[in-house]
């Protein structure tokens, strides 16, 4: 656990692709333990941004966690210096168990042989990562086997034992039942307790009832941010966004 509260700090960030700016100017400070919801129409910019904090896509202007400067840095070095992200489909190694997927993960900065060399016993960092994603009754279980809810459960496992101090998740409760959407809401808190967390978001009942705060993107621009309650309050995102009908409260 880290010691000090690093956080996450956008200024000015711009991606162009073929003269379209799919990100336009976007400044924004995420604090440790603000569990930051990204929010937005369609094309709003919000998985670009992700994109550029973690160097999928290149941008001008400044994203710096703590004393590192991530712009222009390879995607490996970004997630050497911690930050790590998900994808609306989980990446996970769907033949191996929940615990070789964590082992791996936990394992990748060994050297090939090391991986390749049966652990005496199971590494405390996989134990506790097992726990608080409330896998550890999964442990022998393919990954193939889980829910999808699970599969994204052990996908950020796998951030944590890698010790991913930012955590940038696309979407993650896209296809869950109620009562996984819930678990993946309380999990989100418990991580981001001492880890900076962003989340890329179109269930709106999800967003007011885990989001700490909130930045509404449109058309590549920071439109509004704040808390929930403010945020919703606002008749500019109302008018964008928030406005349209559904029982859910998502993007048509």
């Amino acid at each position: 656990m880290s010691m000090t509260a690093d956080y996450l700090e956008l200024s000015d960030v711009r991606v162009e692709f073929d003269g379209f700016r799919a990100v336009d100017g976007v400044s924004m400070t995420v604090l440790q333990g603000d569990l930051r919801f990204l929010i937005g129409p369609n094309g709003a910019g919000k998985t670009t941004l992700v994109d550029a904090i973690t160097g999928l896509a290149k941008a001008t202007g400044s994203i710096r966690f703590g004393r590192s400067d991530l712009l222009g840095r390879p995607v490996h070095r970004i997630a050497r210096l911690g930050i790590g992200r998900t994808f609306q489909t989980a990446s996970v190694f769907e033949e191996l168990s929940v615990l070789q997927n964590l082992d791996i993960a936990a394992g990748a900065h060994r050297g090939p042989l090391t991986l390749l060399r049966a652990r005496t016993a199971v590494p405390a960092t996989v134990e506790e990562a097992l726990e608080t994603v409330g896998l550890a009754a999964h442990r022998e279980r393919k990954a193939g086997e889980l829910s999808h809810g699970q599969k994204q459960w052990l996908e950020i496992g796998m951030l944590l034992v890698q010790n991913a101090r930012v955590l940038a998740l696309d979407e993650p409760v896209a296809g869950m039942s109620a009562d996984e959407r819930q678990a993946t809401g309380e999990l989100l808190h418990a991580v981001g307790a001492d880890r900076t967390v962003i989340v890329v978001e179109h269930d709106m009942d999800f967003m007011r009832a885990f989001a700490d705060s909130v930045t509404v993107l449109h058309a590549g621009r920071v439109l509004a941010e704040g808390g929930v309650t403010d945020v919703q309050a606002d008749p500019r995102v109302q008018e964008v966004y928030l406005g349209t009908s559904g029982s859910r409260g998502e993007v048509a």
